[in-house]
């Protein structure tokens, strides 16, 4: 992916204004992943928060936008989405340009009281690669499933959290890469109508936590059976956290 001129970009609002982002305007784009991912973090003034794949800084910057006084650091190997990133987050947000495989030393030398990550979807050993470079660099899981894991789980200070958002059909791989050292575990499945089965998770999980497996209700995303006018049809848990930068409580 090459650099983006201020032409290929758009500003888009998220959080119902609260919130602009700098983001290219063809191939892979933030949206609502990002806000709901970001809003499933119980942080708290003063904690260290560390995004691995951050793109263009959507989710980490929803956070940092709901949770004053944050420290915020995200690490992006695109060097146009880290570009888009700094851009976007000015002083609040620390860029670190790497592969989340190879990090530099000073962000191995940190712990955070929160990892957030939204490692690619599908497995390029079992899927079709994105003729978009963009798209692709989201979409396909160059770096196993299992290295996001553990890498999150070893940047966490003692009692800090680890959060995931994912497919759903790829729980069983999540937690099977859990390391001994993450419990507590709670998965909150999302479903897009009431008797739709859930297509995404968020999954999060405790350093050293001892608590027992939490399986949550679904979260809803939309009102009714089916789409039957056009407009906003969310419930509204998540209209407060789209549009009003409401925390996702479960």
């Amino acid at each position: 992916m090459t650099g983006c001129s201020d032409d290929d970009l758009t500003r888009d609002a998220f959080l119902g204004g609260r919130l602009y982002l700098y983001q290219p305007r063809h191939g892979y784009r933030s949206g609502v992943d990002a806000v709901l991912l970001a809003a499933s973090v119980r942080a708290k003034a003063e904690a260290r928060v560390l995004e691995l794949g951050c793109g263009v800084g959507a989710a980490i910057l929803c956070l940092g936008a709901r949770v004053p006084g944050l420290e915020l650091t995200g690490v992006e190997r695109e060097p146009a989405f880290s570009d888009l990133a700094r851009r976007n987050g000015g002083r609040a947000l620390e860029v670190v340009q790497a592969d989340l495989t190879d990090l530099p030393l000073h962000v191995r030398q940190r712990q955070f009281d929160h990892v957030l990550a939204n490692p690619p979807y599908y497995d390029r050993t079992a899927s079709v690669r994105s003729e978009d470079p963009a798209r692709e660099a989201a979409h396909g899981a160059h770096t196993p499933l299992e290295k996001w894991v553990r890498i999150a789980a070893k940047r966490l200070a003692p009692k800090g959290q680890a959060h995931f958002i994912h497919m759903a059909e790829r729980l069983p791989d999540l937690l099977r890469a859990l390391p001994d050292d993450l419990g507590s575990v709670e998965v909150l499945p999302i479903a897009a109508r009431v008797g739709r089965a859930p297509d995404r998770i968020i999954l999060r999980a405790r350093k050293n936590g001892r608590a027992a497996f939490r399986l949550h209700a679904p979260l809803i995303m939309h009102a009714g059976h089916r789409h039957e006018i056009d407009g906003d049809s969310y419930t509204g848990p998540v209209r407060a956290v789209l549009r009003d930068g409401a925390a996702l409580l479960f």
